[in-house]
């Protein structure tokens, strides 16, 4: 059988963008603002309680100018001016601003999760709410402990080098999936259901099962960007 004429073509190797447009990296930009914006724990906490004040004003301004200079000079993931990872096993340096901007996000991920989960649990067990407690108590001594985690290079897609980049990816993107999935649900749960005991543990039960149930997809593959990597594919990863 005679070969297509279309088939040299897939013994080429993939083209990619050699630059990200700017609608692109400008997209990039408000996921960054977030993740610095609720990095206090304590103050996001009183923001979904009391709204706005000066102290959260003050904060946004200094996010929004930090991120607007780190992405006009390319220093913020998926802002570059061109793709840094093209395959999931390349042995690159990984950026100070990847890991830097990948640990405050791994903190705000646990952090949130963990001291939520904490907080359910404490008021199924005993009847009574300490979550603001809890935030004002662990929430810096965690995030702290993650933020060394990060600078360690332990913590996925913080790491010295980008070779790891296809599994660790799985592990961020599965995170990501997960705690932005609870944690609003969470909020509508908090806001509907009244404050009772068997609430609670409505809530409780709803928060975890979120967390597993996307968890679970993720490992699966099912989630985008969490699929399993196979060894030398290639991508463009952000």
């Amino acid at each position: 059988m005679k070969a297509s004429a279309a088939q040299p073509g897939f013994l080429q190797a993939p083209r990619f963008r050699s630059y990200n447009k700017p609608l692109y990296r400008l997209a990039h930009w408000p996921i960054w603002i977030f993740v610095f914006f609720i990095a206090p724990g304590p103050l996001t906490f009183d923001l979904i309680e009391r709204g706005f004040d000066a102290r959260m004003i003050l904060w946004l301004g200094v996010v929004l100018l930090g991120t607007a200079i780190a992405g006009w000079r390319g220093c913020l993931p998926g802002v570059e001016p061109k793709p840094y990872i093209l395959r999931f096993t390349e042995d690159k340096p990984n950026p100070w601003y990847r890991r830097i901007c990948y640990t405050a996000a791994w903190s705000d991920l646990i952090s949130f999760a963990v001291l939520n989960f904490a907080g359910l649990s404490y008021a199924t067990l005993t009847g009574e709410w300490r979550l603001r407690q809890i935030y004002e108590r662990a929430y810096f001594p965690l995030a702290i402990a993650l933020w060394i985690c990060g600078l360690l290079g332990v913590l996925p897609r913080v790491r010295s080098s980008t070779k790891g980049e296809g599994t660790e990816r799985r592990y961020f993107y599965g995170a990501v999936w997960a705690v932005c999935a609870a944690e609003p649900i969470l909020g509508i749960l908090w806001k509907t259901l009244p404050r009772t005991h068997g609430a609670d543990i409505a809530k409780l039960v709803v928060f975890t099962g979120v967390l597993a149930g996307m968890g679970l997809a993720a490992r699966l593959g099912w989630l985008p960007r969490t699929r399993p990597i196979v060894a030398g594919e290639w991508a463009i990863s952000d």
